[in-house]
């Protein structure tokens, strides 16, 4: 098992006191799994996704990782088993505006220290960006710029991909496209790949699919 939620608890206190956007949820993934998180806007999906990431911290419960628990962590462990052991991809691609599209790639790899040009050049030449190497995203229409950031993710071979709405903003036919590239290059390195989607379409290609209402599992 490589991923393993047990009884997770979010609340955030709001000017009317305590708000409860988590209340014990529970799910485990096994490597080469995927699986769609989907539920209403305010059901918890981010949350959930943010604390299995180590991006936030739960109020009670626990997230383990490949046997380690990241909620008994501090930030500093917590950041290395963010670059050692997962990979997150945002829907606003979170792309370094400074950086061409060669070094945003390899940007996460060099940090985890497991650079490897041979599988680098693989991802750009299937994610269609070898011929754009030298630009920087400004220069890339959306779609280019998600694949970019699907490329620096799986560069670093993580074993947990976590995917906030990858595709939402983007056409049908290049959602389409971007989550072909993702699913085969997700199961290529056998990781596991859970995505947070609004599209009952998208979610329905996964593996399995688990819903949120009200901060439960429904």
């Amino acid at each position: 098992m490589l991923l393993h939620v047990s009884d997770l608890i979010k609340t955030y206190r709001g000017p009317d006191g305590a708000v409860e956007i988590l209340n014990g949820i529970s799910m485990t993934m096994n490597r080469g799994e995927t699986l769609a998180l989907t539920g209403e806007s305010g059901s918890g999906k981010s949350t959930l996704l943010h604390l299995v990431g180590g991006l936030d911290q739960p109020d009670g419960g626990c997230v383990d990782i490949d046997g380690v628990d990241i909620c008994a962590l501090d930030d500093a462990s917590r950041a290395a088993v963010r670059r050692d052991k997962v990979g997150v991809i945002f829907q606003q691609f979170n792309l370094i505006p400074s950086l061409n599209v060669a070094s945003n790639i390899t940007f996460q790899a060099r940090l985890a220290g497991v650079e490897d040009p041979d599988w680098t050049r693989n991802l750009t030449t299937r994610m269609g960006l070898a011929d754009h190497m030298g630009k920087y995203p400004e220069q890339l229409s959306g779609g280019q710029q998600q694949r970019v950031a699907i490329a620096r993710t799986l560069a670093a071979r993580p074993a947990l991909v976590l995917a906030d709405e990858p595709t939402g903003n983007l056409d049908e036919g290049t959602a389409d496209t971007v989550l072909d590239l993702m699913l085969t290059l997700v199961a290529e390195t056998n990781a596991a790949l859970l995505m947070v989607t609004h599209s009952e379409r998208l979610a329905m290609r996964m593996g399995r699919r688990l819903r949120l209402r009200a901060g439960r599992v429904a």
